[in-house]
């Protein structure tokens, strides 16, 4: 509020007085803008890096799904000497599921690996045999509308017990990637020659 004096007592109110100039003004805003603009690449960052983990997460989970294998058919067992000696697993690809390495290897490093488990033992990386059924290609991958019929033979000799009358066993095939196949049954009172354990 100015009050009418002379030009004299006006300029001295003015002369003591400091204010902010535009150009300190600006120094400020854009220390404020650098700020923020480095706070949030930050934050964008972070959230970018998060959702790439996840989308990699999805994926790899989407991979493990796509190789599996299922079974097709009934489990047949074949008597040795007195107990069962041969299991006979008749497996297929999943729906829209990636294609499967079967190839056999000696010495029992199979990319695909078959344990066996009842309430007495367990065995990892079982020998087994692989013969393709049906319409197949002439290489070992398991693909879409293919059927392999995997062969475990020696039950007798690796096991111990041996599988017979009254047992609950599980098999299990592992893919390199995929879920992993279990096929849980219970051999019955008799064995005979072939039993088809459904």
């Amino acid at each position: 509020m100015y009050i009418l004096m002379g030009v004299g007592t006006v300029r001295k109110i003015h002369i003591n007085q400091r204010g902010i100039t535009g150009l300190e003004t600006a120094i400020i805003l854009i220390a404020f803008v650098v700020v923020a603009a480095v706070f949030a690449y930050t934050v964008l960052s972070a959230g970018l890096f998060s959702s790439q983990e996840s989308s990699e997460a999805v994926y790899s989970a989407l991979e493990e799904t796509q190789s599996t294998v299922i079974q097709n058919g009934s489990l047949i067992a074949a008597k040795g000497v007195a107990d069962v000696d041969t299991l006979y697993l008749t497996v297929q690809l999943a729906q829209d599921g990636t294609a499967i390495d079967f190839t056999p290897t000696a010495g029992g490093s199979n990319s695909v690996v078959l344990s066996y488990m009842d309430k007495n033992q367990r065995h990892d990386d079982l020998t087994w045999t692989m013969t393709r059924l049906g319409d197949c290609d002439s290489d070992n991958l398991l693909e879409q509308d293919e059927k392999f019929q995997i062969i475990l033979t020696g039950l007798e000799a690796a096991l111990d017990p041996n599988l017979t009358t009254d047992t609950t066993f599980s098999i299990e095939l592992k893919p390199p990637s995929g879920a992993t196949l279990i096929i849980q049954r219970t051999t019955p009172k008799v064995i005979d020659n072939v039993l088809n354990l459904k």
